[in-house]
């Protein structure tokens, strides 16, 4: 189990070409791209043993973060996708998302797991967030889960219901 800590804030900036993460580093990001339901964005992970790159959606409209790690030989993972569930703002040009503890580990088309509710659990009982947000945390996980489940876990068919398409790089 992690260590309690409150939401973690990342920020999105097109105009800068950057990532700001929660501790306040500046990453170069090499693509972002403005659709009507959310943002993507491309870049490289230097100083990160585990993966190489990454590629993320935000989707506002769903409270979540799509994610495809690009994992370094050893380091693989069971996972197609990653989904935190967010919430996310804009700040003029920026966008802005909150991490609200709860992830989804997505093997596309076979299975997922629901990660860190006990996180979301004892940041409510900290009083890092409040019963509202935890309650928003955990619906936007159950229509995720019921989503996938009620479409194989396919990403894809899923997102294609709300008429949301996200479109990834290839893995080298």
């Amino acid at each position: 189990m992690a260590a309690l800590h409150p939401p973690k804030v990342e920020v999105f900036d097109p105009a800068a070409r950057a990532n700001i993460d929660p501790k306040g580093i500046v990453r170069e990001v090499e693509e972002f791209r403005e659709e009507p339901f959310g943002l993507y964005l491309a870049r490289p992970t230097p100083g990160r043993a585990q993966f190489h790159y990454l590629e993320s959606w935000l989707v506002p409209g769903l409270g979540l973060r799509f994610t495809d790690f690009w994992f370094s030989p050893g380091h693989e993972r069971d996972q197609d996708f990653y989904l935190d569930v967010v919430r996310v703002h804009r700040d003029g040009p920026r966008w802005v998302a909150t991490d609200l503890y709860v992830d989804i580990v997505l093997k596309d088309k076979l299975s997922l797991r629901v990660i860190d509710t006990d996180e979301l659990l004892e940041a409510l009982q900290a009083g890092l967030v409040t019963a509202e947000e935890a309650e928003s945390a955990l619906k936007t996980t159950y229509t995720a889960v019921e989503g996938l489940a009620a479409h194989g876990y396919d990403l894809t068919a899923w997102l294609a219901t709300l008429d949301i398409t996200l479109t990834w790089r290839r893995h080298p």
